[in-house]
């Protein structure tokens, strides 16, 4: 038998497992295989923000950009 679940852990940093099985005072091998969640949707995907200043190829160059216009007073 195979469960596939998904928790959140408590304010004590662990997880609680309640697993129901067919057969009472029976002795079983448990395996259990703890992975964080991956992230849907979420915020930015794993690694995102290490891409930045990533470019090294010495002949990409930025253009010159425009001024940015005055602030606009507000009352």
């Amino acid at each position: 038998m195979s469960i596939v679940l998904t928790s959140r852990s408590g304010a004590d940093s662990k997880l609680h497992l309640e697993i129901p099985v067919d057969k009472p005072n029976a002795e079983f091998t448990v395996e259990v295989v703890v992975r964080p969640k991956p992230q849907t949707g979420k915020g930015w995907p794993p690694g995102y923000f290490a891409l930045f200043g990533s470019i090294d190829d010495e002949t990409f160059t930025v253009h010159p950009q425009p001024p940015m216009p005055p602030p606009v007073d507000i009352e």
